[in-house]
């Protein structure tokens, strides 16, 4: 192996091939397509540059970008992989980013795959494509993602957006950094600035021994937890389900409604303005009260004994397990575990909670924020005294002990599509 040249090592994980992934090769770009006809997410994996002045092979045929195609597949993704200019030097970058732009295009006009459900992995040298995308973040992208990227764009190459411009200013976009901890010294100073721009809007997996590279270099079991990882990570942000050999990381983020189309020429994509599109406040929500019932007896995160002067119907309409009702449940199990990254995951990127004070929060960022100090010092305690429901709609009379003593609240959730969209404390 040590004899191949670098970029043609096997992939960590091996080049999953077989009858049950098709691929097929649409001018310079391969599509690789899981068994079965259904819609679903996709993923485009954009490789690095330069490549060697020896090169003899363009990186779709690779084995570890066939790799990550192949496992994103055999996962139930459409993947791609495009070839791009930017392996042919970094003067070519400006037009490596309109081919991107193109297999993009591509990508999402295929049948295969639903156009609002789509990420975008960057690897090494395409990290200066990278910024681009955050800065436009248009409606359909689910997640960007960065292996060992490079961020900083040298002296005398064409300068597009970059990604540590930008890191700072997302609140509702997910980006994963990968990052080898062996990485070479002009690619991690930079990495580390976009790590400290980026601040708590960044989830980052960490390869401590890892290389520039390790997923084609460094056969290790950490690298191979690393890819896992990220795959996981990717899936579960498109709304897929992972294999059975992973877990997810986080649960997948609600569907956005609308599309916003990418730029078609990097001095449109340099004019335009960075675009935040924050949903409105829903509407009050009244749900009605049972009359003369009895106090029932506290029971935390479970559903409570009908009151007896309801009706039966009317009982099982407002104390049904919904949905919604087991999203707050994962909620609370995670808060009750003071697990604060599980909780957090239970939440859309855009959540809003409106506290008993009147003060509002938004963004996982700021929820973070907030509930870190809670959350370190372990006072996480919240008894469930009574629960309706109503369709997307969750409400809880609780008692929070987050001060030692007992504060009565009515807590009003919303869901969507499995994420907690709203929150609203009453006293």
């Amino acid at each position: 192996m040590t004899d191949l040249p670098a970029y043609l090592r096997p992939f960590v994980l091996g080049v999953l091939e077989g009858s049950d992934v098709r691929v097929d090769r649409l001018g310079e770009i391969d599509l690789y397509r899981p068994p079965g006809t259904a819609r679903g997410g996709a993923i485009l994996f954009v490789h690095g540059g330069p490549g060697p002045a020896e090169l003899e092979v363009m990186p779709r045929d690779w084995p570890v970008y066939k790799g990550y195609a192949t496992a994103a597949a055999r996962r139930g993704l459409v993947a791609a992989v495009v070839d791009h200019s930017l392996i042919h030097g970094l003067d070519r970058l400006v037009e490596a980013a309109d081919e991107v732009e193109a297999a993009v295009g591509v990508l999402r006009s295929d049948p295969r795959v639903d156009p609002d459900r789509v990420g975008l992995w960057f690897f090494s040298g395409a990290g200066l494509l990278a910024g681009e995308w955050l800065d436009s973040r248009p409606d359909w992208l689910r997640f960007v993602a960065l292996s060992y990227p490079l961020l900083a764009t040298p002296p005398g190459v064409d300068d597009l957006v970059t990604a540590a411009d930008v890191i700072g200013n997302l609140k509702d976009l997910p980006v994963l950094l990968t990052r080898a901890g062996l990485e070479r010294e002009e690619l991690a100073g930079p990495v580390a600035e976009f790590v400290s721009a980026g601040g708590t809007a960044l989830d980052i997996i960490d390869v401590p021994k890892g290389h520039h590279g390790f997923d084609m270099l460094d056969h290790t079991e950490e690298s191979r937890a690393a890819v896992t990882k990220a795959l996981d990570w990717a899936i579960a942000h498109l709304g897929e389900e992972p294999g059975t050999d992973g877990k997810l990381l986080v649960p997948p983020p609600a569907k956005k409604k609308t599309t916003t189309p990418r730029r078609t020429t990097p001095a449109a994509r340099s004019r335009e303005a960075l675009a935040v599109k924050n949903a409105p406040a829903p509407a009050p929500v009244v749900v009605p009260a049972p009359v003369s019932a009895p106090a029932p007896t506290p029971v935390g995160g479970s559903v409570q004994p009908p009151p007896a002067d309801l009706g039966v119907t009317t009982v099982a309409a407002v104390t049904a397990e919904t949905a919604a009702a087991r999203a707050v449940a994962r909620e609370h199990a995670a808060y009750a575990a003071h697990d604060l990254e599980a909780f957090l995951a239970m939440y859309s990127p855009t959540a809003r909670i409106r506290l008993a004070d009147g003060s509002e929060l938004k963004g996982r960022r700021f929820l973070r924020e907030f509930y870190r100090p809670r959350f370190d010092a372990g006072r996480c305690k919240t008894e469930i005294i009574q629960k309706l429901t109503l369709g997307e709609w969750v409400v809880e009379h609780v008692l929070t002990y987050d001060e030692g003593a007992a504060v009565p609240q009515l807590a009003l959730y919303r869901v969507s599509e499995g994420l907690i969209t709203d929150v609203e404390f009453r006293v």
